[in-house]
């Protein structure tokens, strides 16, 4: 029986798949946060080059890559699809696990698969400087390698909890020419507000975000690039699922569930879409995005307009979220500490499309030990999410006397995380569970939209 099952070159995608004209019902109008009322074209031109303002509102089903980024996704892609069978003999299941790994990337991930598309229409459209902000690391290093690849200087605002925590992601951004922050910073009026309220704050995705928007505003030769949430992010990860489908066949199967770690979203889009067309035309298979206690963005948040931001800089989305000022632990898992969820991912799950499970860390990194040692790859804190509901699901099957098909993705590697795991095996690690009284107060403070 094959380990794993191959593409080749020629079979990289030529279209990204855009979700929206499948879904049951419009998504919600994203709002202008001066006026509320939803955002035009014009309004986004100052963050992003209109390409990418045209794929984030687009109602094409399907959107060609041109060929330029096909030649650079061929780097490391199409990306090996793996069927787990030492990680099954491990737990005696009798169900069938595979893995879509995205750690065969340069920077070790799924990110740059939206970080070169970014990259390349920006350069196009004569852009001197991208400004963004990046969790754990994995998209600021995906950026400053896209940066490179097309002359662009990248100005990365890197979560300062995890800037300490990931000392080598932040040599890897700037080996690749980046200059990198701990957020929140001195640099901008976003950073210096917040440290005048707490000049020991540890960060959060929002914070980094308003940090960026604001960088990019406020020069000309700059524009905002983002990892995750936003609908044209989501489009350019949605290679990793259409080519897990082809691999799925080859395979001779088709996944009962498809699971990815839960952040932004992303990860989860890229592999989840494709096979939400399929949910959505008549096929049974169950969407899983697995995110951790700590910041339970779609299994405790609400589904409402929200800011992207702390600073309540970018315009309103219709998300689940756990409020703006939402301030998560610093858990290990960095790229998933982030308050609200792509509008798309939200959508499904309120559709009951897409379904939400939330884990502890250290029940993770027991997960990740457990893959590292039978499948030999050693996975990021974020991905464990997915390798954690992959072995509940199989655990499930067995108890139930059923054998099910099971796919995750495995979002990137964890050799930048070490010192993550050198805690865990130490027996150092803590879980979080957020409380309910600081999500509520959080949600206290959401925008009033009629």
């Amino acid at each position: 029986m094959p380990l794993k099952y191959l593409l080749p070159e020629d079979q990289i995608p030529r279209h990204w798949y855009n979700i929206i004209p499948d879904l049951p019902s419009p998504p919600a109008p994203v709002l202008h946060p001066g006026t509320l009322q939803p955002v035009k074209p014009d309004d986004l031109a100052p963050l992003f080059p209109m390409p990418l303002i045209e794929q984030e509102m687009s109602s094409q089903r399907e959107i060609l890559i041109p060929e330029e980024i096909r030649a650079a996704l061929a780097r490391w892609r199409p990306s090996p699809l793996f069927r787990a069978l030492a990680l099954e003999q491990k737990l005696g299941t009798r169900s069938h696990i595979y893995y879509k790994y995205e750690g065969v990337s340069p920077a070790g991930s799924h990110k740059p698969n939206t970080a070169v598309a970014q990259a390349f229409y920006n350069a196009k459209a004569g852009v001197r400087r991208l400004a963004t902000e990046t969790g754990a690391g994995q998209w600021g290093s995906s950026l400053a390698f896209a940066g490179q690849l097309f002359g662009l200087a990248v100005t990365v605002y890197m979560v300062k909890v995890s800037y300490e925590q990931k000392p080598y992601r932040r040599s890897l951004m700037r080996t690749w020419g980046a200059e990198v922050f701990a957020s929140p910073t001195d640099k901008t009026n976003s950073g210096r507000g917040i440290l005048g309220q707490d000049p020991k704050s540890p960060g959060s995705l929002g914070i980094a975000i308003s940090e960026a928007v604001e960088d990019a505003a406020t020069h000309e030769d700059t524009k905002y690039a983002l990892g995750s949430v936003l609908n044209h992010v989501c489009l350019h990860q949605t290679v990793v699922g259409q080519e897990a489908q082809e691999q799925m066949k080859l395979a001779g199967e088709y996944p009962d569930v498809v699971i990815g770690c839960h952040g932004g979203g992303s990860n989860f889009a890229g592999i989840a879409f494709p096979f939400a067309r399929d949910k959505m035309h008549g096929k049974q298979v169950r969407l899983v995005a697995a995110e951790p206690t700590s910041c339970p963005t779609l299994t405790r948040g609400v589904y409402t307009y929200d800011f992207g931001d702390t600073g309540k800089m970018t315009p309103l989305m219709k998300m689940h979220t756990l409020g703006h000022d939402f301030m998560p632990p610093g858990i290990h898992a960095g790229g998933l500490r982030y308050h609200g969820a792509s509008p798309l991912v939200s959508q499904l799950v309120a559709a009951g499309l897409a379904e939400g499970v939330a884990y502890p860390q250290r029940a993770c990194f027991e997960a990740a030990v457990l893959f590292a040692r039978a499948e030999g790859i050693l996975p990021a804190p974020e991905s464990s999410h997915a390798i954690k509901a992959a072995i509940e699901e199989a655990q499930r099957a067995d108890a139930e006397g059923q054998q099910r098909v099971i796919l995750f993705n495995l979002s990137g590697h964890g050799h930048f995380d070490l010192g993550a795991y050198d805690q865990y095996l130490a027996g150092q690690l803590e879980d979080f569970e957020y409380p309910r009284e600081a999500v509520e107060a959080s949600i206290a403070k959401l925008p009033k939209v009629g």
